[in-house]
């Protein structure tokens, strides 16, 4: 399963949508996944990927992980992943 496989189905969880209606062009917002959510989805996927996202709960738009699309998140944590390979 890819990288962003596996993003769209911890962000369908989170959600409580099927995988098929979350694209990479989806927003957290359009989503219907409020901040609760959004700190549930970092904690499953810094678990599924073992990495720690560099994420602020408080201030999200002040770290340095883009969270505005589906497609943003995926890159953001396959960069991660290279830089702790």
């Amino acid at each position: 399963m890819s990288i962003q496989e596996q993003v769209i189905q911890i962000i369908a969880e989170q959600a409580v949508l099927d995988p098929s209606d979350v694209t990479p062009e989806s927003t957290l917002e359009s989503l219907g996944i409020d901040s609760l959510g959004l700190v549930e989805s970092i904690f499953a996927i810094e678990e599924t990927f073992d990495i720690s996202v560099p994420f602020n709960a408080n201030n999200p738009a002040e770290g340095d992980f883009d969270i505005s699309t589906v497609a943003s998140i995926v890159s953001g944590i396959e960069r991660l992943i290279a830089e702790q390979a």
